[in-house]
């Protein structure tokens, strides 16, 4: 029961049921390029590296565009995760979507070397690739956010502009306040998620994929996760394919995902919170999208961090938690402000409670 409720709240916090994916028309099911008996259904490019990576496109052709944005997914997502924008929306502001799957998710390869770095050169490569042009947006949404976080590092010169999206917070980041984080179970949790994929990896598979355990999603209905927002969203949205037991089963799956999380909850090779603006002369924006009842990622922290690099335009979504993708009305104010620069009052951050 104790592992059972460790591994309930690894998941938990890593956000893994916050971003259930659209219902998909294809009937080829999507999985792991790993078996090479499974059919690629989607359009991809070859990397550098031989490696390839898969994509799916939304709003106006390319090639009429105005702006042509990136959405990076989070953990166990993939390109078919939902962006709840409006059709109408990306045609009257000539919006071009790029969805990938990273690095071992989806009908993407494996990259044995994964790393902060080596997720941003797969988003310059990839917009190289298909000639996004020479500047380019960015969207991260949850775990997603730290390859985001790599391109402000690595390659802000190609940046036209940014979204993090309840961007998730690693407690190894060296200036988090003590007393901000000293009673906040997820610090120790993330110790446990990191030992445990580094040296328990076997038990842990072995725990996810047998009979007894469920093979829905564990996360289901559990309000220690989710808000109630958020409870609505997973009631009536189909949840990860990737995380019942048949998905998991494939270890190579399994094995990115613990890639992923290592990365990510690992040691960086910057601090976010001491970064200096990238973007001094406004040729580029930043931005955070928090909503106030997240319970994967609390508030306070995002608050922390805004204050920390105010360069960063924060908004706050008062009423919603951590599955903001599913809000059409934010998916398309996280879109204007992000192309247009406009900050609708309705998500101005109220901090005098902080």
């Amino acid at each position: 029961m104790v592992f059972k409720k460790l591994v309930l709240m690894m998941m938990g916090c890593l956000g893994c049921a916050g971003q259930p994916t659209e219902p998909s028309t294809e009937k080829t099911e999507s999985k792991s390029l790993i078996d090479e008996s499974v059919v690629v259904t989607s359009p991809r490019v070859k990397l550098g590296d031989g490696r390839y990576l898969a994509y799916r496109e939304r709003g106006v052709p390319k090639n009429i565009s105005k702006y042509r944005i990136i959405i990076v997914h989070g953990f166990g997502s993939s390109k078919e995760m939902s962006f709840m924008a409006s059709d109408e929306l990306l045609d009257e502001l000539g919006i071009y979507l790029l969805i990938f799957d990273r690095a071992g998710y989806g009908e993407s390869d494996i990259n044995s070397k994964r790393s902060l770095k080596s997720e941003a050169s797969d988003i310059e490569e990839l917009a190289d690739l298909l000639e996004l042009g020479s500047r380019f947006y960015v969207i991260g949404v949850s775990l997603g956010c730290y390859p985001a976080w790599s391109c402000i590092k690595h390659i802000p010169g190609r940046l036209a502009g940014v979204a993090l999206v309840v961007p998730f917070v690693n407690y190894k980041w060296r200036t988090l306040p003590k007393d901000l984080v000293k009673n906040d179970y997820r610090k120790q949790l993330s110790r446990w998620v990191i030992w445990i994929t580094c040296y328990a990896r076997g038990i842990l598979h072995w725990w996810l994929t047998q009979k007894v355990f469920p093979s829905a999603s564990v996360l289901d209905g559990n309000p220690q996760f989710f808000c109630e927002r958020d409870l609505e969203v997973l009631k009536n949205t189909p949840g990860y394919q990737l995380f019942t037991q048949d998905g998991l089963k494939d270890r190579s799956v399994f094995d990115s995902l613990c890639s992923d999380i290592i990365v990510a909850f690992g040691k960086w090779d910057f601090n976010p919170l001491e970064l200096t603006d990238p973007y001094p002369q406004n040729e580029s924006s930043v931005h955070i999208w928090q909503g106030v009842k997240d319970k994967v990622v609390p508030v306070q922290l995002q608050r922390h961090v805004s204050q920390r690099l105010p360069w960063i335009r924060y908004h706050e979504v008062p009423d919603c938690g951590h599955l903001l993708v599913y809000d059409t009305a934010v998916c398309e104010a996280v879109l204007t402000s992000l192309v247009l620069g406009e900050d609708p009052p309705l998500y101005k951050p109220k901090l005098a409670d902080h």
